[in-house]
């Protein structure tokens, strides 16, 4: 199921530390439309480090954004994250048929896997001819804890949904970044761009060349920390916090003595992950454009002080600046939030599969 095709509407589902994200997608030939859309606050302390501890709590924020999105879909598509899964390519012959293939790699996973099997959720995929070796074929081997897809599945299931598709958080940001070649030098051929999205806890710095990840990067740093900071200078509890760092009213030195330095922070991060991918590789070289995502990107001004200070051209990214919008999606304010909507909008591409 991690790696199923499914050719039915599914629901792009994005479980965060932060919020339920859903949305779903619709395609006429090459143009996508947003039918449906809604994003609710994840309860607190119902998920830790990107694993869902209370179901029955995230599974109410789940059918809250159903109910709210007026989605008529009740088939999802959800990613675990990049942390808990292993990924690993190998190689099988090219005369193999698909279901000895299949055996194949099930006689081998255990190689690949640091886990008893009998604990371990794991599906392939062939990508094709191996590149010295035309007789080979590569196999991209995707598993992890059965405990990380039940967790996940638990809170879909409490929604009233069903899980269709169990995706991993990269692999869905890869496909969302095809959405955004529209802002890319010549639609991103032959270009590095990196895109940053930053999340609530942590953020995935990734490079692209002609739109395939070449490199990725997960760190622990997010908007939590401003909201965080927010909370400790101003005496106010979370919830309070998060909701005057999106609705403003915040005291005159809330710019120059909280804001200006998590901005400065996250600058520091985006030139650290520059120079950890120029490191990772002979040939590396700087990226042409950086494209910033997540909810940070929504701050005044971010994309220019990044641009400026690392020297890349830099803009927020959009995932959905090509699309349609329903009227039941434009009256939920998808645009307001289409930055942060990365990994929901990968998860939607799956319906096309």
């Amino acid at each position: 199921m991690l790696l199923a095709k499914k050719s039915r509407p599914l629901l792009g589902l994005d479980i965060t530390t932060s919020s339920v994200k859903l949305i779903e997608l619709s395609r006429s030939g090459s143009q996508y439309r947003v039918e449906s859309y809604s994003a609710e606050a994840t309860p607190q302390n119902s998920v830790s480090e990107k694993a869902v501890v209370d179901p029955t709590s995230v599974g109410d924020a789940v059918r809250r954004a159903v109910k709210r999105s007026g989605a008529r879909s009740r088939d999802c598509a959800i990613a675990i994250s990049g942390d808990a899964a292993i990924t690993k390519i190998i190689q099988m012959p090219a005369t193999l048929s698909g279901n000895e293939l299949e055996g194949q790699v099930e006689l081998q996973a255990d190689q690949y896997i640091p886990f008893p099997m009998d604990e371990v959720s794991y599906d392939f995929e062939v990508l094709g001819p191996t590149e010295h070796d035309p007789d080979m074929l590569d196999v991209l081997l995707v598993a992890t804890r059965t405990e990380n897809v039940e967790q996940r599945q638990a809170a879909v299931e409490a929604a009233g949904l069903k899980t269709r598709i169990v995706d991993v958080e990269a692999f869905a940001l890869e496909a969302a970044c095809r959405l955004l070649k529209h802002q890319m030098p010549d639609q991103g051929q032959g270009h590095n761009v990196a895109v940053v999205d930053f999340g609530a806890s942590s953020t995935t710095f990734s490079v692209l060349r002609d739109l395939k990840v070449v490199y990725t990067r997960d760190f622990a740093f997010g908007g939590q920390q401003l909201t965080e900071e927010i909370m400790r200078t101003y005496g106010l509890s979370l919830e309070d916090a998060g909701r005057a760092k999106k609705a403003g009213g915040l005291p005159s030195n809330y710019e120059p003595e909280v804001l200006d330095p998590f901005i400065d922070d996250m600058t520091q991060q985006v030139s650290r992950s520059l120079q950890f991918f120029l490191a990772s590789g002979s040939g590396r070289e700087q990226p042409d454009q950086i494209l910033v995502c997540g909810g940070c990107a929504n701050i005044p001004g971010v994309a220019d002080v990044i641009g400026s200070r690392v020297g890349i051209p830099t803009e927020i990214g959009n995932p959905l600046g090509d699309m349609k919008l329903s009227s039941r999606a434009r009256s939920s304010g998808v645009m307001k939030d289409a930055t942060a909507l990365l990994t929901a909008c990968g998860l939607a591409l799956r319906s096309f599969d």
